[in-house]
């Protein structure tokens, strides 16, 4: 396994030299064993810091995963059923005809509330209980079930809320209680940074992301959920400490090998440690839809919280997980027993957002996974 690791290394410091990435870290799992931890680059910029094991980096909607992990050991273990709906645990999101709105509607995208109202600040988002009245209190934009879009941020209350409405313990709580710290990663898997930690996380640099952004329609419906710029997912946002100490569920801050590490366990043991059984784990990573997602107009693959078939993972319908926006991205492929973790601190979308791909072929290839 020495090669995956060299590999790997060479191929993270050559997007670093070349420019194409300012801090990148990597990890893989292959059968519940570390094949490779790697980094290399800036974790500031400006102070000249180095990136380490230890770095901490925001990766946006590759929280995703985690969250959905955090609601499936819940469901493992009879706390929450995918098929009860929300209201059930937080009466008030009854409203406006959603009162059938279910767990497997929340994980699927498939809720009808993906919108933010358009005033809206970043700010607001902080606020736990006012976002959640907000999300709560809103009309759903299809009748729920019926279809499926992204929900960018709401996601993250939805299913937060359920949590904490269940369980009495945000879901932050719960993460590290049940999934972090029997990993051992309780100081590196987070929904919410603590104070302690915030000196770990790396700055996020913008690539051509922002811009990229700017450059679509601004009428797609994809922006309901972005509905001003004080709200898109841009390094700006992400860098500001009261937005990492915030509980937002609908992105993560971790290291490459702690989430890494969270998806080998979801698919083997790792250390003596499995999160969910083998049949547990099939029924949340089978095909839930492949429609078309009203958000982004094309038909996008999705399991229960994650997505299926993402291009890093090889295009695999048996692999699940979950990227973010700016390219970062943290996947398991059961087929082949992989689990792996691309997080980037330069925001890249679009035909400059290569070197999680180029990585991610990197370990497949040194794997000698061919198909």
């Amino acid at each position: 396994m020495a090669d995956v690791q060299a590999r790997v290394q060479k191929t993270i410091d050559r997007l670093v030299e070349a420019g194409q990435e300012t801090g990148i870290q990597v990890a893989a799992y292959k059968d519940g064993r570390l094949v490779a931890n790697a980094w290399a680059g800036a974790a500031d910029p400006s102070t000249g810091r180095p990136v380490d094991g230890q770095t901490l980096i925001h990766s946006y909607s590759a929280g995703k995963g985690v969250t959905a992990t955090v609601a499936h050991l819940l469901a493992a273990r009879g706390v929450l059923d995918y098929d009860t709906p929300l209201a059930h645990h937080w009466p008030e999101f009854a409203a406006h005809g959603k009162e059938r709105v279910t767990l497997r509607h929340a994980l699927t995208h498939s809720a009808g509330v993906p919108q933010l109202p358009a005033g809206i600040t970043a700010g607001q988002l902080y606020d736990w209980d006012a976002m959640c009245a907000t999300v709560a209190g809103q009309e759903p934009l299809w009748e729920p079930g019926t279809a499926t879009g992204y929900h960018g941020w709401t996601f993250g209350w939805l299913v937060g809320e359920t949590v904490r409405r269940a369980t009495g313990r945000t879901i932050s709580q719960v993460l590290r209680e049940e999934v972090a710290g029997p990993l051992g990663v309780a100081d590196s898997l987070f929904l919410s940074v603590p104070e302690q930690a915030l000196p770990r996380v790396a700055t996020l640099v913008e690539g051509n992301w922002e811009a990229w952004l700017a450059a679509l329609p601004q009428d797609l419906p994809f922006f309901r959920s972005l509905p001003n710029h004080g709200v898109w997912t841009t390094a700006e946002l992400a860098n500001r400490p009261e937005y990492l100490r915030a509980e937002l569920p609908a992105g993560g801050t971790f290291s490459a090998s702690a989430v890494a590490r969270m998806y080998a366990a979801l698919i083997g043991e790792v250390d003596g440690v499995r999160l969910l059984s083998p049949e547990h784990t099939a029924r949340i990573a089978a095909l839930a839809t492949d429609d078309t997602d009203l958000m982004f107009g094309r038909p996008i693959a999705k399991g229960l919280g994650y997505f299926l078939g993402l291009p890093e993972s090889g295009g695999r319908r048996t692999a699940f997980g979950h990227n973010g926006s700016g390219g970062s991205i943290a996947f398991a492929d059961p087929e082949h027993g992989l689990a792996v973790a691309v997080l980037h601190t330069r925001l890249t979308g679009g035909q400059e957002n290569t070197g999680p791909q180029t990585v991610a072929d990197e370990i497949r290839a040194a794997l000698g996974i061919t198909a």
